[in-house]
Formats: C-alpha cells, sequence, structure tokens
C-alpha cells in the first residue's frame, strides 16, 4: 500500500499495476527542524498515517526512506514501544570478513544512552540475529576501545558489569575490527557512536573505491585486470551494497518498521520492502518482545564493575 498524495502517486504506476494508495496529502520535509513535531502536523504526514495503517492492522509493516527523524517519531508516538523498551533502537545487519553477519545497534536512534538502555539494546539485537539466523545462541559484543573489562566509559564499563550478570551469551568488551572478524554476531554501543562508526565505515569504503577506480584507470594492464576481476568485483559490491538489504530496522516498538536511505533507488525499496515483509512473517516483533518479557533486571548491589583503565 502506498502512502502518500493521491494524484501524484497513480500517475507514477505502471499500466496494468493497480496497488491501493492511502491518500495522504501531508509531508514531513528532510529539513525539518522538529521531526516530533512535524509528525503531528495537520493534514496529517503521511509517514504518521503509515504507522496508523500498521497500528490498526492494515498493513503488516512500514518502510519509509523520508527523515529518519521523522519515522522515528511517528512510530514512537503511534505505535508505542514494547514492554521492558525504555528507548527503541535502529539496527543493521552488516557483512563480516569471516563470511558470516553482524547486528550492529544502536546506530543513531538515541544519542545519550544510559547502561541499561544498552542491555536492552543487547536483548533485543540478539532476539533479531536469531530471527536472522545467526545461530540458536547469537553472541552478544560490547562495543569499546579495548577488549579488558576496564577499558570504555563509565556507561561502556557499568552495562559490560550489567551484561556480565544476566544468562546472555556476552563475550564482552569487543573492538570494531574483532567484531567485524566475528568475535560476535550482536555488537551493541550508543547511538552517537554507532552511527559516527557506520558513517567511518562508508566513507572508508568510498575512498578505497574511489582510489581504486583511479589506480585502475591509470594504466592500461591495470584495466585488463580490472575487466577480469569484474565478476569478483560485482560480487564484493552486492555483499556491502546498502541497496541489497534496503534499509535498518526499528527494534523496540509495536510494528515492523524499516528506514530506509534517503538516497535510495528503485532496488534498494524493493530490497526494504522485501526485508520489512520478512520480518513481519518471521514474527519479529513477537519475538522481541518475549525476549524483553524474559529479561531479568540486576540491582545495583549485585554489580561488579571493574576498575577504570587507561
Amino acid at each position: 500500500m502506498l502512502v502518500g498524495d493521491e494524484d501524484r502517486l497513480r500517475p507514477l504506476l505502471p499500466a496494468g499495476l493497480d496497488l491501493p494508495i492511502h491518500d495522504c496529502k501531508g509531508v514531513v520535509p528532510m529539513d525539518a527542524p522538529r521531526p516530533a513535531s512535524a509528525v503531528r502536523g495537520d493534514p496529517e504526514p503521511s509517514v504518521t498515517a503509515a504507522m496508523r495503517l500498521l497500528r490498526e492492522g492494515k498493513a503488516c509493516a512500514a518502510v519509509s526512506c523520508g527523515p529518519t527523524g521523522a519515522t522515528m517519531a511517528a512510530a514512537f508516538f503511534v505505535l508505542g514501544r514494547l514492554d521492558g523498551v525504555d528507548r527503541p533502537a535502529i539496527s543493521l545487519l552488516v557483512p563480516r570478513t569471516d563470511g558470516g553477519r553482524l547486528v550492529l545497534l544502536d546506530l543513531g536512534a538515541n544519542v545519550d544512552s544510559r547502561p541499561q538502555h544498552l542491555v536492552q539494546f543487547a536483548a533485543m539485537g540478539q532476539a533479531f540475529a536469531k530471527v536472522l539466523g545467526l545461530g540458536e545462541e547469537p553472541r552478544i559484543g560490547l562495543l569499546s576501545n579495548g577488549e579488558e573489562p576496564g577499558k570504555g566509559d563509565e556507561r561502556v564499563r557499568e552495562a559490560g558489569a550489567r551484561l556480565a550478570a544476566l544468562p546472555l551469551p556476552f563475550v564482552g568488551n569487543v573492538e570494531p575490527a574483532a567484531a567485524f572478524r566475528g568475535a560476535c554476531e550482536v555488537l551493541v554501543c550508543d547511538g552517537f557512536v554507532g552511527n559516527i562508526m557506520l558513517k567511518t565505515v562508508e566513507a572508508t569504503a568510498e575512498v578505497v573505491t574511489t582510489i581504486l577506480r583511479e589506480e585502475v584507470l591509470r594504466q592500461a594492464s591495470a584495466k585488463a585486470g580490472a575487466w577480469l576481476l569484474r565478476p569478483a568485483l560485482r560480487r564484493v559490491r552486492e555483499r556491502t551494497d546498502y541497496a541489497s538489504q534496503g534499509g535498518a530496522l526499528l527494534l523496540g516498538v509495536r510494528g515492523v518498521v524499516v528506514v530506509g536511505h534517503g538516497r535510495s533507488d528503485a532496488s534498494a525499496v524493493h530490497s526494504a520492502v522485501r526485508y520489512a515483509a520478512r520480518c513481519a512473517a518471521d514474527g519479529l516483533v513477537e519475538r522481541v518482545a518475549a525476549a524483553m518479557g524474559t529479561l531479568p533486571t540486576v540491582a545495583d548491589d549485585d554489580l561488579a564493575a571493574p576498575p577504570a583503565l587507561q
């Protein structure tokens, strides 16, 4: 179901394709200064209408490539949080160098997470990893600047102590390189740190690709070698291209919500829709809710926080 201005959407549909359109004139612009206020605008914005249709059971999932802040705000206000979730988290599935896959969260929904929020992210991320088939007990790592228990800031150290006291397969602090090599299936971090890490990875990939292209074009022999490597390079692009997954998942709300990239092309949108459909069919929300419902609490007196390391 398409949600938006029917007068603008209907002419864009190919001949013979009669998709249902929920007519909605309101929009949230990409540069909206206050997304949380914009999603409550009049006329009702399309992203808010989409979440309402999901809440009413008229849709199984929602996909938006509009402003991330507006999508999160609409999901938060309209769908609400799952029990046991203080703050939803943005999660993304990325490839590892050992051939496996890694669930990253949070990637920007929260920029001032508390230790208990990181624990909740870990439980949600593991439930998500199980849905994706990343093992019966996907391992959880806490992003830090070193593997030792005393590494990281105060928030990371306390979160590590809380995770260690829970019946979860927590492997401890994990550095980014180790995570991408296969040290864990779920990597947990604050949204500010996670968003910067993700953008750094994207920027690094772009720099490497640009340099490689320049060097290939520099010599005729390199061009011939590149032609022979075309199948391998195509497979690399397919494994690392954001369009292959289509978007990130907003975990912790009462519905399947996929946040697409602002520069999504037709292929990326197609992938996002398939991704959302799979998560809905596999009962993602119910499984995350079950994981949060069985997550025990840890009293402060039970914590044995390690000393800070330089």
